[in-house]
């Protein structure tokens, strides 16, 4: 299986009442497409821990994924990451080794980080799938977050891989 391409969703706010935030719908369809597009039986790692409300966002992203019709069999959960830089060191020790193409999928002010972490974490990154942004979202806020965000993460990415982790 570790040939097959790794479908890597980055996690999105769980809602009080443990419901997925549209963010996370989002991030899941545009997954399922990706996953479509792709052919064949990829593998989804949805990413990310418990927030301020649980379950884990992996959790419920997996429940998402296997609504959508996705066997539960190709889907693993990756359930302990806080953040971005967390969720993608998880990710790169859970696929350490993996030979198929690792395929980012976030919100489009994001997915490059993903995809940089990722890759600098030692991963085969392919290209990702940005999901549809919800009506009237505004991502310029979210876009200049990441102006410090990336290298700041890419740095801090380098060296954990340099350490070893």
């Amino acid at each position: 299986m570790t040939d097959q391409p790794a479908i890597v969703i980055f996690g999105a706010a769980v809602r009080a009442d443990a419901r997925p935030s549209q963010t996370m719908q989002r991030r899941v369809a545009a997954a399922v497409a990706l996953g479509e597009d792709l052919g064949g039986e990829p593998v989804f790692v949805p990413t990310g821990g418990k927030g301020r409300h649980g379950p884990a966002e992996s959790e419920v992203m997996a429940k998402l994924l296997r609504d959508w019709g996705i066997a539960p069999g190709r889907i693993i959960e990756e359930p302990t990451g806080t953040d971005t830089l967390s969720s993608a060191r998880a990710v790169a020790a859970m696929l350490r080794g993996w030979r198929g193409p690792v395929h980012p999928v976030s919100s489009g002010y994001h997915l490059r980080r993903c995809a940089v972490l990722l890759r600098v974490l030692g991963l085969r990154v392919a290209p990702g799938r940005a999901a549809v942004p919800g009506p009237g979202f505004s991502d310029l806020r979210w876009r200049m977050r990441e102006v410090p965000a990336l290298p700041y993460d890419a740095a801090l990415a380098v060296w954990h891989r340099l350490r070893g982790g």
